[in-house]
């Protein structure tokens, strides 16, 4: 069975097979890439630049990035802290689904753009900790509208920015090198 298939396989038609699930895999596997490097759509049009330009800290919005893992997305009573003192609320398209949904009482569904697979832990804690400002990784949000990752988050970017943060520290590098470091 096994040789009969192989013979086929090295027949014209059976390579032409084989070409054609090696560009189905191959296509599939840019498309997912492709898709988790995409912008998703949000509900609210948050505009990154106009809140930095306003002095507002990244912490201010993400407080979960300095105290654990995951840096959240800010509730909306964080917003509406803000919002309801402004009267441009009132009138503003862009701030209407905000408006909206704090006056019924519905959660705005913010889609996450930073997204590390379930094998990977990010810690932002640690991060911080380590005196990594939020646009290493994020990028520089006095220049965006809508929150993208600025670059392909993979376990190599990781890791080059692990063994760099090294520097000559051997121990450290060992440390920061070690799969256990990410993948627990």
């Amino acid at each position: 069975m096994i040789k009969r298939t192989f013979d086929w396989l090295i027949q014209p038609l059976g390579l032409i097979a084989v070409g054609i699930a090696f560009l189905a895999l191959f296509s599939l596997a840019a498309y997912g890439i492709y898709e988790t490097q995409q912008t998703p759509e949000q509900p609210i049009q948050f505009p990154h630049r106009t809140h930095v330009a306003f002095g507002i800290q990244c912490l201010y919005c993400h407080p979960g990035a300095a105290r654990g893992p995951a840096a959240g997305i800010p509730s909306q009573s964080t917003c509406w802290g803000c919002h309801e003192q402004i009267a441009k609320t009132q009138t503003s398209l862009l701030l209407k689904p905000l408006k909206d949904a704090v006056e019924s009482g519905t959660p705005i569904e913010w889609v996450p753009v930073a997204i590390v697979p379930d094998f990977v832990q990010f810690n932002h804690r640690a991060h911080v900790a380590a005196g990594q400002n939020c646009e290493n990784c994020h990028g520089d949000m006095t220049k965006v509208t809508i929150a993208e990752n600025p670059q392909v988050m993979n376990m190599g970017w990781c890791l080059t920015c692990h063994v760099e943060s090294a520097g000559d520290d051997h121990e450290k590098l060992i440390k920061l090198a070690d799969c256990g470091t990410c993948h627990y």
